[in-house]
């Protein structure tokens, strides 16, 4: 092997161990410990503090206020504790925890603090997306090349080692710095210089594999950036060498595990019974008959408050699927310049779809008032930007901008007021466009423009067997969901997960289209899918932050009306009341639930417009039945699904090798953001500074944050609002097939195998008896605990205090 190729295996190797982060703009949530997984989780959590510094377990002073507020059930404390051989009483280990945590920072190594100043400064600045109106130069050469050219101009770089003369390439560059170092020290060296600003890299190893548009026009690689970075080093002579020191373990992690497991299985035990319950009743109900209307929502924690709304409603049923409605698509907008990836990032775009106009009347007035705006925002924007025209600007404009300010914090609600009346009078794209699915012949890029009626019959198909459909009611509305926000540069993490971070509307609109298809619901009735000809799809999309249900229904034929206006009716209740309850979430007045969330969604000095999927805890497989009737809080992620339907498990199959992968990943993400948010999160809001439309810092420079920020996951500094516990996933489903699918995916059972997260199956064919995953495909029958050792299961995520 030559080698630069070894050097290049290398490289991959270490990566691993840095998680990809994606730009601010499209924010997915991922594992930060995703290069760790194929280790225990004990063992990945002390990997991750040696390498990353970051805390792999909830602190004593978050346990103890779990413990006093019921969420840890003290029976199931005792015998975890026992299995791991202490005796003491909870307080005394919870005082032990507390007092043995090192709180201790290590010393700064000045010169690489030195080199992380300077890659910082250029990275920033050959990483921007946008936002910056004067560009590094020659990015489009790659960042190599761009940063050898500006190196010799950079008074902060030292005029010493290889920085004097940089070879051509960046093998060259590594191989010299390289050289006293035997091969086996590579990959620890490379780990460490990775580790040492893991935003950056995570966000260059994303746009690596992505291989987008920005990364077209200006590439960039981990072994440009380690060849950089390994030149600064040797210039300001720093060692190289892997450091032989490493962290001190936590002494008290497994005392920490035993109280994370107790914790989790008292939240566990809740839900188990609960789908245990239900099923029993289930198996003895009659589930016939057709509903006023059916919706199907994403199977995002945020929409089974709302979803439990509607059913109370009236006569409707709703249903929980991946948000993307299972159409890997890229996306691009009417009058937009660039597409989005409209899918889960554990999957590649497979069709490209664009909004096409449909109605040219309302196309020009769309066109006309909104060229009138972004006109004016881009003179303002213009006149800010031109160092000759900026004071002349200030001087002119000062005072109105000054009252539009004041007027903005005041009385952000009245603001929005005026704001959705203009908005209001400018058309929305769904009101002219259509998205344009009917396969093309064409490609954009890689991509085929649209469908063909093959693949849209599929997808149609594949959508009603993993939810288990065999009514089809006179409406069925598609609803994505979207949040709304106001100077937030997190808004994308309240987006659709499932959508990569971005709204669902879209994608809904996509399924609705391919389901009106007369010749798709002709092949789906030949496929036994009996759709009556008086069933109209259509889609929609929830906003998240308001709880307001958007109907896009131009396409709805006047047979419906009265069906439409009727459902218009009973969302609009269903909103005040899950408004109501999202807003005492946030410990403000429920009574005017309505206006505190559009306060929130309109306050551009609001750091926390809405909780996002904060309190996530549970994933639940089953028909709708299984928990239609309980106050999850908001808690659980619902994929809609009936074994009976799935003979062969492939439904199952997709579920789990999917969704419940994604669901993990948001999971963790919360985990660890709240777990250790200096090391995992991104810190307080109140502090951000957003850098090239990519990230955030804390403060004026340095790392880009990694996850979370603050006020999505505490409800004060030292109150975490979230539960920072591991995915406990329920399947209703024979154990057997569930046994299969996991037999199949070894990626499945060694996140299951390392206690990433659990898995408890309720068997229907068992007298409904639920049991738990152990190791190496091996069950075993889950605790019976009577309901008086079970705390609430609809027991808030955080105390009322």
């Amino acid at each position: 092997m030559s080698t630069e190729s070894a050097i290049h295996d290398s490289i991959d190797t270490a990566a691993t161990t840095v998680g990809s982060l994606w730009p601010i703009h499209s924010f997915v949530t991922a594992n930060p410990l995703a290069g760790f997984e194929d280790q225990p989780f004990g063992e990945a959590v002390t990997q991750a503090a040696d390498l990353l510094g970051g805390r792999g377990y909830p602190s004593a002073e978050t346990f103890r206020a779990a413990l006093e507020r019921g969420q840890i059930d003290p029976g199931i404390l005792d015998a975890e504790l026992s299995e791991a051989g202490y005796e003491d009483d909870p307080e005394i280990l919870l005082d032990h925890m507390a007092n043995t945590a090192d709180a201790t920072d290590g010393d700064s190594d000045t010169a690489t603090d030195r080199v992380d100043q300077i890659l910082t400064k250029w990275l920033s600045a050959f990483l921007d997306e946008g936002s910056a109106h004067w560009s590094m130069p020659n990015r489009e050469a790659g960042f190599y090349t761009a940063f050898r050219g500006v190196a010799e101009h950079d008074g902060d770089i030292p005029d010493e080692g290889i920085i004097t003369d940089l070879p051509e390439t960046p093998s060259e560059t590594i191989e010299t710095v390289l050289a006293p170092h035997p091969e086996s020290q590579w990959v620890p060296i490379f780990e460490e210089q990775l580790a040492a600003l893991p935003g950056w890299t995570g966000l260059i190893k994303q746009r690596a594999d992505d291989e987008g548009a920005w990364q077209s026009a200006y590439p960039i690689s981990l072994d440009g950036y380690l060849a950089a970075r390994l030149a600064l080093l040797d210039a300001v002579d720093a060692a190289i060498a892997p450091s032989n020191t490493s962290i001190d373990p936590d002494p008290t992690a497994e005392l920490a595990g035993a109280f994370l497991r107790a914790w989790e299985a008292s939240y566990r035990g809740d839900l188990v019974e609960t789908v245990s319950v239900e099923s029993q009743s289930l198996a003895d109900s009659d589930t016939s008959g057709r509903p006023d209307a059916q919706m199907v929502f994403c199977i995002d924690t945020r929409s089974e408050i709302i979803r439990r709304h509607i059913e109370a409603a009236g006569d409707y049923e709703t249903h929980g699927y991946a948000g993307f409605f299972g159409v890997p698509m890229e996306y691009q907008g009417y009058d937009t310049d660039v597409s989005v990836d409209a899918c889960p990032p554990i999957l590649d775009p497979q069709h490209h779809v664009t909004d096409v106009p449909t109605d040219d009347d309302t196309r020009e007035s769309h066109d006309r008032l909104s060229g009138i705006r972004e006109t004016a925002d881009e003179i303002i924007e213009t006149l800010e930007a031109n160092a000759a025209t900026a004071y002349g600007f200030v001087e002119t404009a000062g005072s109105g901008y000054g009252l539009a300010l004041a007027a903005r914090t005041l009385v952000p609600g009245r603001v929005q007021e005026l704001l959705d009346v203009a908005d209001d009078s400018v058309p929305d794209e769904h009101e002219f466009c259509e998205p344009l699915v009917h396969h093309q012949h064409t490609y954009t890029g890689d991509l085929p423009v649209g469908l063909t009626t093959d693949e849209k019959i599929d997808y149609a198909a594949t959508a009603f067997d993993l939810m288990g459909w065999e009514t089809f009611s006179r409406l069925v509305v598609f609803t994505g969901h979207a949040s709304e926000t106001t100077n937030n540069p997190y808004d994308s993490s309240l987006d659709c997960g499932a959508c990569a971070g971005n709204p669902g509307g879209p994608n809904a609109r996509v399924l609705a289209a391919i389901c009106n298809d007369t010749e798709v619901r002709s092949a789906l009735r030949d496929r036994g899918f009996e759709i009556p000809e008086d069933t109209v799809f259509l889609a929609g999309e929830h906003n998240t932050t308001t709880d307001e249900v958007e109907l896009y229904d131009s396409d709805v034929p006047e047979s419906h009306t009265d069906d439409l206006e009727q459902l218009r009716a009973d969302l609009a209740s269903a909103r005040e009341n899950a408004a109501a309850e999202r807003a005492e979430s946030m410990r403000s007045d429920a009574s005017s639930g309505v206006n505190e969330t559009e306060r929130r969604a309109a306050d551009w000095a609001e750091t926390r417009p809405e909780w996002g999927l904060a309190g996530n805890a549970g994933f639940v497989i089953g028909p709708r039945e299984l928990t239609s009737g309980v106050d999850l809080d908001g808690r659980a992620f619902l994929h809609s699904y009936d074994w009976s339907a799935d003979p062969d498990g492939e439904a199952l199959e997709a579920i789990l090798t999917g969704p419940m992968v994604v669901t993990q990943w948001i999971n963790t993400q919360y985990y660890f953001s709240t777990v250790d948010n200096a090391a995992y999160g991104s810190g307080s809001k109140v502090t951000h500074n957003p850098v090239g439309n990519v990230g955030v810092y804390q403060g004026n420079g340095g790392d880009l944050m990694t996850g979370l920020p603050l006020q999505s996951l505490m409800a004060a500094d030292d109150d975490p609002y979230h539960q920072p516990l591991r995915l406990s996933t329920v399947i209703h489903a024979p154990v057997d097939c569930v046994n299969d699918v996991l037999a199949d995916h070894a990626e499945l059972t060694d996140l299951l195998d390392n206690n990433w997260l659990s898995l408890t199956v309720v068997d229907p064919t068992q007298d409904h008896c639920a049991f738990e995953y152990e190791h190496d495909l091996e069950w075993s029958p889950a605790s019976e605990l009577s309901e008086t050792d079970l705390a609430d299961p609809t027991a808030p995520a955080v105390s009322d205090d």
